[in-house]
């Protein structure tokens, strides 16, 4: 049974809203908690009042570059923090019938112009939660090889970053490092300085 009673549209965006839900605790008293979410209140309603299974709204990938023996890390700038930030390349998945794979193929080679020639299944996730005490968004996070030339042909305009291939040293200096890092991408890098290409095995 959803603990869940009601859904009710607080601001919506293009690609982002905040809903009022109102829920009952464990004590079954009622309760309101707002919401971020992608997705618009009739979805919402699905989810939460028909559990309808909910979708991912984007892929995260953490790629390695066969050629180089890199992992690919992004910096780019973002306007909630004001700042440039390391990051993994990652995106929406556009349309609604697409899958992750696709979704995955199509961002990394419009983010830094690689491309992938193999995901490895068995180390990535198909949905995993961003931040549940403020948001439903959850991505798929990917684990693949990638091959070619890093390039900027094929950004969108308001996608302001950089592509950097890195090595164990690389990342490990990263770390220590004083700038902006996405936690994501700081465990990713972590977990490459000690691992190298066995992470991705």
């Amino acid at each position: 049974m959803s603990k869940i009673k009601s859904v009710t549209p607080l601001v919506e965006s293009k690609f982002v809203g905040l809903y009022d839900v109102k829920y009952f605790n464990k004590n079954n008293e009622e309760r309101s908690w707002t919401v971020a979410s992608r997705k618009s209140k009739e979805v919402l309603n699905e989810i939460y009042l028909k559990n309808q299974q909910d979708k991912i709204d984007a892929v995260i990938i953490c790629a390695y570059h066969k050629d180089l023996k890199k992992i690919v890390i992004i910096k780019e700038f973002r306007v909630p923090i004001n700042k440039y930030i390391y990051e993994l390349p990652a995106g929406l998945v556009d349309i609604d019938d697409e899958d992750y794979e696709s979704a995955v193929k199509r961002e990394l080679k419009e983010e830094t112009g690689l491309d992938v020639i193999e995901i490895n299944k068995d180390l990535s996730c198909d949905q995993v939660y961003l931040s549940p005490g403020m948001t439903d968004e959850s991505v798929a996070f990917v684990y693949c090889i990638c091959e070619g030339e890093v390039s900027k042909d094929y950004l969108e305009a308001d996608e302001d970053i950089e592509t950097y291939l890195v090595s164990k040293e690389e990342a490990k200096e990263i770390i220590k490092g004083n700038e902006a890092i996405d936690i994501r991408a700081y465990m990713a890098l972590q977990t490459f300085a000690v691992l190298g290409e066995k992470m991705f095995l």
